[in-house]
């Protein structure tokens, strides 16, 4: 066993760690919003191990792994963004907790919700 094959195996386990905590993670956070966080870093980071152990196991595919590693590094952000600002505008906003246990949206005063806009036009 050489050495690249240590590595490429620890980077497998590695990567296969993150897939599964950001699994468990969607299915245990409270809302789209947190969901969407944790699957996102979870894919970013198990992925990219997955693919860079993958490419030290195999050094012909090295630069095809690194390749993939970037294409993920700049699609897993932007398309997590976009599904966030679609569900905003949907109508499912971000909450946080009160004091008095009611839900409120975090953003109601940075971003005019329809409603308002509609309440201000009457």
């Amino acid at each position: 066993m050489s050495v690249l094959d240590i590595i490429g195996g620890v980077l497998l386990i590695v990567g296969s760690v993150f897939l599964f905590l950001g699994g468990l993670g969607i299915f245990r956070m409270p809302d789209t919003y947190n969901r969407l966080q944790a699957g996102t870093k979870a894919t970013t980071l198990g992925g990219m191990s997955l693919v860079l152990g993958v490419g030290v196991l195999e050094p012909a595919w090295i630069w095809k792994s690194l390749i993939i590693i970037i294409f993920i590094a700049y699609s897993n952000p932007i398309s997590s963004h976009a599904l966030a600002r679609a569900n905003y505008r949907r109508g499912h906003y971000p909450y946080i907790k009160s004091e008095d246990k009611e839900k409120m949206d975090a953003y109601q005063e940075v971003v005019p919700h329809k409603k308002e806009e509609k309440e201000d036009k009457a």
